[in-house]
């Protein structure tokens, strides 16, 4: 009798899975009690197939990342021909290679203005650590060593390393290991609909970045060296700032004489209908990071753009900058960034998205949910979207457990054929890029489906 587990089955693969594999931000017993994980095996264009031949519409493109859509040939074919011509040398040293060297000039042209010099890595969590290095390291060749806090925001998301999460605002994170780490501050976020109370929008705006002016005067602005912000909170529920508030932002590091830095993690590269949302805000940051889409998610590649400021005094301080990665600059992932950067400019595809399938998204999205009882706030803007649920739409009112509709909302999509993510009681849509019309009328109708079945569930309708 053959003893041997069946291989390349579902249920094999499950249990391996189970067996073998701790999955991030999980929690596995429920995992494992809800019958395993759902394996994806194929994917194209806007559509993921799993194990068992279902197929469902990615409304997250990955983890917002898939800019072009799955199954590129483009992107793999320039993966091979850069491994044959040279699968990896590093960047130490003094040395380069070719793909590093054109993606490097490609993004300083690409980038808004200032931004003219790279730091590679491997995710926005590694760029993000790079920022603090940077920032301690230039205060210190400045002559200004004291000055080594960072602010960021309550809910603002910076990644799962340890100077990451500390750098972000997310409470949950910070209680697993004692973080955040020391020197890292935050205040409350641009978020109007639940902290706004009776003030206006503008009102909240000019308030909200009060209270970044208000903890560097806590602190005292001889020692604080940055403030880090997302130009629109992705992971903490697409958050859109009022109008006012980054050039009130803008005012206040300039004023204070302190590092503005604009993770574009999720929003560069286009999804906003712009190439960078900081162009979007009138942003003057004087660090950015991004990742994600840079490479459509096909390779792991990040990176930090330095503007001159900073670049000059690390430049030109006479010592090494002992910072970097393995991977810094990896051929191949330059290479596929290179040829999925040619590709958006083919398909004038950050146009398309801010005159096109942007509106379109959102026009779709209001008709459908805009008086649903459930539905308290629709957001976004190009290919980004939020639908906040809440128990009382005319008073703003959360649910008191807070996140258990949004989790039954997220599985109603997941068993409907629509991967959409839940923060809180926030569902998230971020699809592919490349969306088509019809597709956006598939997602919009899976989705209020899903929102219908939930309130169902809550005896709302």
């Amino acid at each position: 009798m053959n003893n041997q587990p069946l291989r390349n089955t579902t249920l094999a693969w499950k249990k391996a899975d189970t067996d073998h594999h701790i999955h991030p931000f999980t929690d596995h017993a429920a995992m494992a009690n809800g019958g395993g994980t759902r394996i994806i095996t194929k994917a194209e264009g806007c559509w993921l197939e799993d194990s068992e031949g279902e197929r469902m519409l990615d409304g997250m493109a990955g983890l917002w990342c898939v800019a072009l859509g799955y199954s590129q040939e483009r992107l793999a074919k320039a993966a091979y021909n850069q491994m044959v011509e040279l699968p990896y040398y590093n960047t130490f040293f003094q040395t380069a290679q070719p793909p590093s060297i054109e993606l490097a000039e490609k993004l300083a042209s690409i980038t808004p203005e200032g931004l003219n010099h790279v730091f590679y890595g491997s995710s926005g969590s590694e760029s993000n650590d790079t920022i603090v290095r940077l920032v301690r390291h230039f205060w210190q060749v400045k002559g200004q060593p004291e000055k080594t806090v960072i602010i960021g925001r309550e809910l603002g998301y910076h990644g799962s390393t340890l100077a990451g999460v500390s750098l972000g605002g997310q409470s949950g994170m910070h209680a697993q290991g004692g973080l955040p780490l020391p020197d890292f501050e935050h205040v409350m976020p641009p978020y109007w609909y639940a902290k706004g109370g009776d003030l206006t929008e503008e009102e909240f705006g000019l308030a909200a970045a009060k209270a970044v002016e208000d903890k560097i005067l806590e602190l005292g602005p001889e020692k604080v060296a940055a403030f880090i912000g997302e130009p629109i909170m992705g992971a903490g529920g697409l958050l859109y700032p009022p109008e006012n508030y980054w050039p009130e932002i803008n005012r206040i590091c300039e004023q204070y004489d302190i590092l503005l830095v604009a993770d574009e993690v999720i929003t560069g590269f286009g999804r906003t209908g712009h190439w960078f949302a900081t162009e979007r805000y009138g942003i003057r940051p004087d660090l950015m990071t991004f990742a994600k889409a840079i490479t459509s998610g096909y390779i792991p590649l990040s990176a930090v753009m330095v503007g001159e400021r900073v670049a000059e005094a690390i430049n030109n301080s006479g010592d090494d900058f002992n910072h970097g990665y393995t991977y810094s600059g990896h051929p191949v992932a330059c290479a596929v960034a290179l040829e999925n950067i040619a590709i958006m400019e083919e398909l004038d595809l950050v146009n398309k998205i801010k005159t096109e399938t942007g509106p379109y998204l959102h026009k779709r999205l209001n008709e459908a949910l805009g008086d649903h009882p459930l539905v308290g706030e629709i957001r976004g803007e190009g290919m980004l979207a939020a639908i906040e649920l809440v128990e009382d739409k005319a008073t703003r009112k959360h649910f008191a457990d807070i996140g258990k509709v949004g989790g039954i909302c997220r599985d109603h999509c997941f068993n409907s054929g629509l991967i959409m993510r839940a923060t809180r009681d926030i569902m998230l849509i971020s699809p592919p890029m490349i969306i088509e019309k019809d597709e956006i009328d598939i997602l919009v109708d899976r989705a209020k489906s899903a929102i219908n079945a939930t309130a169902k569930d809550l005896g709302i309708l």
